[in-house]
Formats: C-alpha cells, sequence, structure tokens
C-alpha cells in the first residue's frame, strides 16, 4: 500500500511511535492504572498522529493548522498524563528513556510544522 502524504511527514511519524510506546507501557499496567490513566495517555497520544492527518486532509491551510494545533494540545495532554505515570511510579527508567527523546524531538517539529503551513490559501499576485 502506497503512503499517502502525512505518512512522509516526520513530525506524523514521530507521533506513531510516541504512541506505540505508550500503547506498549500502559496495556502492561495493572486494571486499576490501565483502565484510568493508561486510556487517557493512549487517547492523548494518538490524537496527535490523528489529527495531523485529519489536518492534512481538510484542503485548506487554515484547518490543516487548526487540527496542527489541536495535535499540539494533544502532545501537552500527553505530557500531562505521562507526569502522572512517572509521579504514580507507573514508569521504568527505562521507559523514560525511550519516550524522552521522541517528545524532545516530536515538540519541536509539530511547531515547526504549524509554522511552515500558510495562514491562508490565498495567493498574492505582486
Amino acid at each position: 500500500m502506497e503512503k499517502t502524504n502525512f505518512e512522509n511527514l516526520r513530525v506524523y511519524q514521530l507521533s506513531e511511535e510516541l504512541a506505540d510506546v505508550i500503547w506498549e507501557i500502559a496495556t502492561n499496567w495493572n486494571g486499576f492504572a490501565r483502565n484510568t490513566i493508561g486510556e487517557q495517555i493512549v487517547r492523548s497520544a494518538d490524537s496527535i498522529g490523528a489529527n495531523i492527518a485529519e489536518g492534512t486532509g481538510r484542503g485548506s491551510y487554515q484547518d490543516n493548522r487548526r487540527f496542527v494545533l489541536i495535535g499540539r494540545g494533544s502532545l501537552n495532554e500527553t505530557k500531562h498524563w505521562l507526569r502522572r505515570a512517572f509521579k504514580r511510579n507507573l514508569l521504568t527508567e527505562d521507559q523514560i528513556g525511550k519516550l524522552k527523546p521522541i517528545i524532545d524531538e516530536l515538540s519541536p517539529k509539530l511547531n515547526a510544522y504549524l509554522n511552515s503551513i500558510p495562514k491562508s490559501n490565498k495567493t498574492t499576485n505582486n
């Protein structure tokens, strides 16, 4: 199957990687942790890439920017849930070591991607 344009974006690939690592971690938590914080963190992490994908398919720069902003909000929500998981001793040092580099690369790339999208579809004739 051929990749769509959003699948070729490094920012999208990082969002998938983050979501997959979080899934792998959360599915191994006990029932209470998995059913509370685990479900929240998986949803917020999955939402990052979903919003990037949806934004590229909307057909306007304005919509694309809006969905990237929503994705950025989901990344911040994911960071919140990771902080809660860490505080509640649900994350090992090894897991933190896997997550931190992905987030450290994803966060600025998401901002750069947002800044690369024109603010409107209008073209100027000089």
